[in-house]
């Protein structure tokens, strides 16, 4: 008898006295992980919606905000407007992820609870498309009202720049600078959304192909 033998026979016999958790047991401890996972899914929502406002009480901040570059753009309206949609939108997931938390709380069947996984994972995947899909529609619109302003030096006060350069270059390179900021911002903001709702995200799916696999 090799070496891996011996091994084999060694592990069959410790297995014999190893406890072995019943169906019921393990799906418990799948429900308890996927429960969890989805109320720190509605807490972390519930911090990304306030934190922002909590910033905007300090004063250098609040001075500073984009409504007041958007009145200077003249574009204050459209801000409103994707202000009012931002939040509405965001107030609806927060109310989602809230739901998914108490249908999974109270669940008692293995494939009801594989099915209110994969809709929770769906709604964060909606969710996060559409705050990265925002960022990236404020920055155009902040991009589209520059470029209608016919006097964009005067409103972003680089008069000293503009004796040193063309008007209209220098229009065209803010432009540019604010198109970049848009992208690594946005590529930055989906990095946090990753590292927040990715990894428990993955968790959850682990949890689903884990029942799926004693459910078949």
């Amino acid at each position: 008898m090799d070496e891996l033998e011996l091994l084999k026979k060694d592990w069959q016999q410790r297995e014999e006295h190893l406890p072995r958790l019943s169906f019921e047991e393990i799906y418990k401890m799948i429900w308890k992980k996927s429960s969890s996972l989805v109320r720190w899914i509605f807490y972390i929502s519930i911090i990304e919606f306030t934190l922002p406002h909590l910033l905007y009480l300090i004063p250098s901040v609040r001075d500073q905000g984009n409504f007041e570059f958007a009145r200077r753009l003249g574009i204050e309206g459209w801000m409103m407007a994707f202000t009012v949609v931002q939040y509405s939108v965001a107030l609806y997931f927060i109310y989602q992820f809230y739901k998914r938390y108490r249908e999974i709380t109270v669940l008692d069947d293995a494939g009801k609870l594989m099915q209110r996984i994969f809709r929770t994972r769906k709604t964060v995947k909606h969710y996060v498309i559409f705050c990265l899909g925002m960022v990236l529609l404020i920055f155009a619109l902040f991009i589209v009202g520059m470029a209608m302003d016919d006097n964009l030096v005067a409103t972003l006060d680089l008069q000293g720049k503009a004796e040193e350069m063309d008007p209209q270059k220098l229009k065209l390179i803010v432009i540019g600078v604010v198109a970049i900021l848009g992208i690594l911002f946005t590529a930055f903001m989906g990095l946090i959304y990753f590292l927040l709702y990715g990894l428990l995200t993955r968790k959850l799916k682990r949890n689903f192909w884990e029942l799926k696999r004693m459910e078949s």
